[in-house]
């Protein structure tokens, strides 16, 4: 006959192991705050260089004959890191895009030094990518080729495609780009930028570049409840959830892994962007070049986060009026700035559209 348990000790026993849960959920909470995740993990090649820039070729995984002709440039932000175009395999765009049979390239600007503290858009646009894909067309052998621009990396290829539209440029895809700042009374980063709450000359005296912490507190700054309290609160209350925590722990790592803006480049988006709005008012000049959007005649898919509070819809929509080209569409992608394209939804919302658009458009060379 079996012997009853003490209520007492069964008492014991289900403290002991809930202990044990929760020992092992600070252990989990420890980890994935203190240590870095393995994030860009497609495997590439590196094949240029130009001061911190790197220029990388990522190896196909479909065969020859499968693969579309027209090779893809990715082009992010000056701030944070690339390797949110690569976060982690399953949830990564560039992974999807090689699979989808394209050849894909990625310019990583690097991280620049006091030593950069001069460098402009002038010679983001005019030296670091021309040249890449200068790289990229003779390493590919194509004469066209496509340009996805993410965020700053959409001004700067929009800047470039205004500036070279004869250079090959078939396909111009912009992500939440921040291009038109003729509301001044929208949401985002031109709350903080107004002469009165931004010494930029200042900021650039004492620091040389425009850290990376005040850029990421600026943009946390606009959601400070979500990003200091709701972001954490919602860990922990999935940290027995392995697919979660790694989510989470990926993303936290590029998050934090952050990125100086080079000091002329900066001055030139507070200064001649978002508070002369000189783009779209077609007086953007680099080194003596007027960059008029008239002039992009590239096939155009723009892309909005619907709720993005860094680059607001605003900011990006009305260049449609301006571009040149006659192969254009806005398409607006439900999510934020960064959620649109690294979220949980992007790879059944925003991807499969991306690839939609620009396959029937990736094919043989135009004669």
């Amino acid at each position: 006959m079996a012997t009853p348990t003490h209520p007492s000790a069964a008492k014991n026993g289900a403290k002991q192991k809930h202990l044990q849960l929760v020992e092992e959920q600070l252990r989990t909470l420890q980890r994935v705050l203190t240590t870095p995740y393995p994030i860009a993990q497609t495997p590439k090649e590196t094949i240029w260089t130009l001061n911190k820039a790197k220029l990388y070729h990522y190896i196909p995984v479909v065969p020859l004959k499968q693969r579309h002709p027209t090779p893809l440039l990715l082009v992010f932000a000056l701030m944070n890191r690339s390797s949110i175009l690569d976060l982690r395999p399953g949830a990564s765009f560039v992974e999807y895009m090689v699979g989808k049979g394209y050849e894909v390239y990625l310019l990583d600007w690097g991280t620049p030094g006091l030593e950069d503290r001069n460098l402009k858009f002038d010679d983001y646009v005019l030296d670091y990518l021309l040249r890449a894909i200068r790289k990229l067309k003779s390493f590919s052998g194509a004469r066209e080729f496509s340009l996805l621009g993410w965020c700053i990396g959409g001004l700067i290829t929009t800047m470039y495609a205004a500036l070279r539209p004869d250079d090959g440029l078939r396909n111009l895809l912009l992500l939440t780009a921040p291009l038109d700042f003729t509301d001044k009374n929208c949401t985002g980063f031109i709350r903080w930028v107004d002469e009165q709450r931004l010494d930029v000359e200042r900021i650039l005296a004492t620091f040389g570049n425009m850290p990376g912490e005040m850029l990421d507190y600026g943009a946390k700054a606009l959601k400070p409840v979500d990003n200091y309290v709701t972001n954490y609160l919602k860990l922990w209350e999935n940290i027995d959830d392995p697919k979660v925590v790694e989510s989470w722990h990926a993303m936290n790592t590029w998050v934090t892994d952050l990125t100086p803006i080079a000091g002329g480049a900066y001055r030139q988006l507070i200064v001649d962007m978002y508070r002369h709005n000189r783009l779209m008012q077609g007086t953007m000049t680099l080194r003596g070049e007027t960059a008029h959007l008239e002039n992009i005649t590239a096939n155009v898919l723009n892309l909005v986060a619907t709720e993005d509070h860094i680059v607001p819809p605003l900011q990006t929509e009305g260049v449609m009026a301006k571009i040149g080209s006659n192969d254009k569409e806005l398409l607006r992608i439900p999510g934020g700035h960064i959620g649109m394209m690294a979220g949980s939804g992007a790879i059944k919302r925003t991807w499969p559209q991306i690839d939609a658009w620009l396959a029937p458009r990736s094919g043989a060379e135009r004669a």
